[in-house]
């Protein structure tokens, strides 16, 4: 009714996401179809380079994926960070989308991204990676199956939504307020950051009432946090190259994080908020950032930290490149602390070594 209307079929909103964006990234096939029959841009591409195709295969809506391949969606074509939608996907969409690819002759050679949408406009958008901001989840559409975990801040569940397995993290606050809900409302949109792989973002959120607490949702990972990978027993042996690897991760996720305007406040990075993918790739949970209703450090842990030197300490054996690094990072004058876009670099080099 609304393309009947004159409803324009690419339009963008403010991340530069259009409706057959988030169509895909909804799994709503049908109105994916009735925007694919009325002509929309298949291959358009956000702010991020993402097209609808990316958002397909990272949420696993296959159907929707091969749909979007069938009517001409590139599988190839690279975002600014060199993902391709089949780099999104799991092995066994990865492997329909290139066939199918390829016997509609695409060829499978990565095409590099090209930042074309600024040229002959003067529009501004924010830099703040989301999607889109409108993410409320339907409380009753969640499952829940599994605790795993309760503390003062809250209950940590398994569950799903939507066909997929998800992480559940129900907070505990005290006199929840209307401010309380307008803050929560207001700042969990901006951690829906979908557009670098080493970033976990969260996929949505609900509040009290039907649900029993305020309601953060993200991706289940199946090896946890790097604290249960290190700590926990997880029979996977976390050597050097696989630390330096961990390292380079999470540099490359921080310093995406820190060129996004603004900049996500009150995020604490360690390694409970670090999660491990399926294929060993460490991100940064969104899910883990502190709400502006929170309590933060107390006096007494941050005077340790600045006037007591209260530093982590650096175990014997390790090779003395990550050691003389990890001192840098730690030197008492913030202004001698390298940037993390100064430690990708540095870590990319380790790597190669």
């Amino acid at each position: 009714m609304l393309i009947m209307r004159g409803a324009r079929i690419n339009v963008m909103n403010r991340g530069d996401d259009t409706p057959l964006h988030l169509a895909a990234s909804h799994g709503h096939r049908d109105i994916v179809q009735k925007l694919m029959q009325f002509k929309a841009d298949i291959n358009a591409v956000n702010e991020h380079g993402n097209t609808p195709l990316h958002y397909a295969c990272f949420w696993g809506h296959e159907q929707v994926a091969e749909d979007l391949v069938g009517s001409g969606a590139l599988v190839s074509i690279a975002n600014k960070y060199g993902e391709t939608p089949t780099d999104k996907a799991k092995t066994p969409l990865r492997e329909v989308l290139k066939e199918r690819a390829e016997k509609l002759g695409q060829s499978l050679t990565k095409i590099p991204y090209k930042d074309t949408f600024w040229k002959g406009t003067t529009r501004t958008r924010p830099r703040n990676g989301t999607l889109n901001k409108l993410a409320g989840i339907d409380f009753k559409q969640l499952s829940l199956s599994q605790k795993l975990n309760e503390n003062q801040s809250g209950e940590l569940w398994k569950g799903r939504w939507q066909g997929n397995d998800i992480v559940i993290k129900m907070l505990k606050i005290r006199d929840w307020t209307t401010r309380k809900s307008r803050d929560f409302n207001e700042e969990y949109p901006k951690l829906r950051i979908f557009s670098h792989p080493n970033v976990l973002p969260v996929l949505g959120a609900c509040q009290a009432p039907p649900a029993p607490h305020p309601i953060v949702i993200s991706h289940w990972m199946p090896y946890g946090s790097l604290y249960n990978v290190l700590h926990e027993g997880t029979n996977f042996v976390v050597d050097q190259m696989q630390a330096v690897k961990f390292a380079f991760d999470i540099a490359r996720g921080m310093a995406f994080l820190h060129t996004l305007e603004p900049l996500i406040p009150r995020h604490h990075l360690n390694s409970r908020s670090v999660m491990i993918d399926e294929d060993m790739t460490a991100r940064i949970s969104m899910a883990d950032v502190k709400f502006s209703f929170h309590p933060d450090f107390g006096p007494s842990s941050c005077s340790q930290v600045a006037l007591e030197g209260l530093r982590p300490t650096i175990p014997p054996g390790i090779s003395p490149h990550i050691c003389k690094l990890m001192k840098i990072c730690m030197n008492e004058d913030p202004a001698k602390r390298p940037k993390f876009d100064m430690i990708v670099p540095i870590l990319e080099k380790m790597q190669e070594k």
